[in-house]
């Protein structure tokens, strides 16, 4: 079994920062190697992949958010990280953490936690 459990979100003003977090617990399955990834989706709108990092850390981006959001990850502690700087109106949204196993080929999503960014 496979529980992710976010940490992090809160309200903020634009410009500001925060930092999320992505606790994942895993017994009696195959859960590495894998890729994670933060998604988020904001009202009325259809979720989105925000980033993305493998088991050997290469992380790619949304346009979007390149040059201000840095995602990694801790191996030994099963976590992820999502660092959100320069914060915008627009990355209002609860954002998910998501695992996909590379063996198994499935798919786990944490509950999500809402980031609000005032202008």
């Amino acid at each position: 079994q496979v529980q992710l459990v976010e940490s992090g979100g809160g309200l903020v003003q634009a410009g500001g920062s925060l930092r999320l977090s992505c606790a994942a617990s895993a017994s009696g399955t195959i859960f590495s190697p894998n890729v994670m990834d933060w998604y988020r989706q904001a009202p009325g709108k259809q979720r989105e992949l925000v980033a993305t990092i493998t088991s050997i850390g290469s992380a790619s981006y949304a346009d979007s958010v390149k040059g201000r959001f840095t995602i990694s990850r801790d191996n030994a502690k099963n976590m992820v990280y999502l660092q959100m700087n320069s914060l915008k109106p627009e990355d209002t949204a609860v954002y998910y953490c998501h695992v996909l196993v590379i063996h198994t080929l499935m798919h786990y999503w944490g509950q999500g936690t809402q980031v609000t960014v005032s202008s």
